[in-house]
Formats: structure tokens, sequence, C-alpha cells
């Protein structure tokens, strides 16, 4: 789900044969308002599926992330994988016990990736399937890193770039408050 910042319905619709497989995989998403896109894969995430579809047995209109009985998974299915993983990645890091994980906030998490990496919003637009802008930029928070990336832009050449540290008196004022 991280690597197509897929909705959690399509990736409950996804069948074996949305995904290409070569030098450049990607997987045909339909979403909502019957839109289709193209979302290209890491190669590693490439891997995984292929070895995945292999062990399944390929066929065409088989689903890509079948339940117990071969169905596709449900919603409620794939909320419940996601729990169970953040469960097991909260023993590396436990503040993940304290933060609201969902499909969608992997979605947003995708977007934010992309952003830091340099991508323009219309193509995160895209990449997410929204029809506007408008509708991404609510995905889109900067984090600190790139709020400190954009005003070191900003200051005059050779102005070191130094935080704000309020003394002592001034937090004690705060607390008080």
């Amino acid at each position: 789900m991280y690597n197509l910042g897929a909705r959690v319905s399509e990736t409950c619709g996804l069948r074996q044969s949305h995904v290409s497989f070569g030098s450049k995989s990607y997987v045909q998403l339909h979403g909502k308002g019957r839109k289709d896109r193209s979302i290209p894969l890491w190669p590693r995430t490439a891997r995984v599926l292929k070895d995945l579809f292999r062990d399944l047995g390929q066929q065409e209109q088989r689903t890509a992330f079948p339940g117990i009985r071969g169905e596709p998974l449900t919603r409620f299915a794939i909320h419940l994988l996601l729990r169970k993983a953040v469960g097991r990645a909260s023993a590396r890091c436990p503040t993940l016990r304290k933060k609201r994980v969902s499909p969608h906030v992997v979605r947003h998490g995708t977007a934010m990736a992309l952003l830091e990496s340099g991508v323009d919003i219309a193509v995160i637009a895209l990449w997410l399937g929204h029809e506007s802008i408008e509708t991404t930029n609510a995905y889109l928070h900067a984090n600190l890193a790139m709020k400190e990336r954009a005003l070191a832009k900003v200051l005059p050449v050779g102005t070191p770039f130094r935080r704000f540290q309020a003394k002592d008196a001034l937090l004690a004022f705060l607390e008080s408050l």
C-alpha cells in the first residue's frame, strides 16, 4: 500500500492481472470515479509481488491479496493486518504504540515521502488519484526538516541557521499561564 499510495478499497480489489512486471514494473489501479492510473513499483516491491504470485499460482483474475479462503481481503482484514504489523514494529519503535495507524495514514505517508523527495504536487495528485490538487494539499503537512530547509533558503548568504532557544524565564512564564 505504501509504494502505491492506494486507497484501501483499491488494494482490496487488486488482481494479479493489474500488475505488470518488467524493466519498469507498475500496477494499474482502478480508483474512485472509475478512474484508472498506473503506479510504478519499486524493484523490491516488484520482487516481493512476483514471489507472492508464484506461490499463489499465477492466474490472471486471481486476487492479488487473497484471504484464507482465496477471496479478496476485506477492508477490515487489511486494517487488522496493518494493526498487527504496527504491533510488531512497536517493539523496535515504542512511539508507534501511541499512534493511530490506518491504511489512510499510510496513504498520507506516501504523499509526504513523495513531497520530501522533491516530487511536484501535481504529480502527487495524479499518483494518489485525486481529481484536483486542492484535495492533495490536505495530505501534505510540511514537517520540521522541510520547514528548516525552506528557512535556510531565505536567510542571507553566510548567515548560519539557528533554531530559537527560549530562556528559562520565558518558559517559566509560559508554564504559569
